[in-house]
């Protein structure tokens, strides 16, 4: 059997439909796998559906995956999983490099793919933190999502809640329910 794993690590990723750019990519080249999809964050290592896929794939399986960063996010978790798979003797296929093959050349081309896909993450973090703090001395830097609502907004939302109730003002505004008790109760804490 043809296992195919697709997965992203942010929303932005999963709007721009890249699960299902893997998956085409994949279907491409093997028509007819079973195809697993999962998002997680970088930052999580616990990849449900990925550790379930890794336990049923048997003796004579290929895993494709589409890029190597799809797979593993360090050098060790990845030759952990290579070789946990080559123990069971299933084949893996990463689209853009071929077929991992079991052989001293195979093993010395992964190891160091592996640790540069580690240390592009790592870069990647590193700017990630600099431009952060770059933003930081800014007088108006806020951290976090920026507010999807503005001040009069709630305020308007809020006076409707005397004489409509919460399902009413949130179709109205559009504000949510758990948006509007938030902000009813800073405004209690702020009297």
């Amino acid at each position: 059997m043809v296992y195919g794993y697709c997965r992203v690590s942010s929303k932005g990723q999963l709007e721009n439909n890249s699960l299902e750019e893997q998956k085409q990519q994949i279907l491409n080249e093997y028509t007819e796998s079973i195809i697993y999809k999962e998002k997680y964050t970088g930052k999580t290592t616990d990849r449900p559906i990925f550790n379930e896929l890794i336990k049923d794939l048997k003796q004579g399986d290929k895993l494709v995956i589409t890029k190597l960063d799809r797979f593993c996010r360090s050098v060790k978790e990845g030759l952990e999983c290579i070789q946990k798979l080559k123990e069971k003797g299933v084949k893996i296929h990463i689209l853009n490099m071929g077929l991992i093959e079991d052989t001293p050349m195979g093993n010395l081309i992964i190891t160091n793919l592996l640790a540069f896909a580690e240390f592009e993450r790592a870069m990647i973090v590193e700017r990630t933190q600099a431009g952060k703090e770059i933003a930081k001395q800014k007088d108006d830097f806020r951290e976090g999502r920026p507010k999807k609502y503005g001040k009069k907004q709630i305020e308007h939302a809020l006076s409707l809640l005397k004489e409509h109730s919460y399902k009413e003002v949130e179709q109205i505004t559009g504000i949510s329910k758990s948006t509007l008790i938030r902000a009813k109760n800073k405004a209690k804490q702020e009297e």
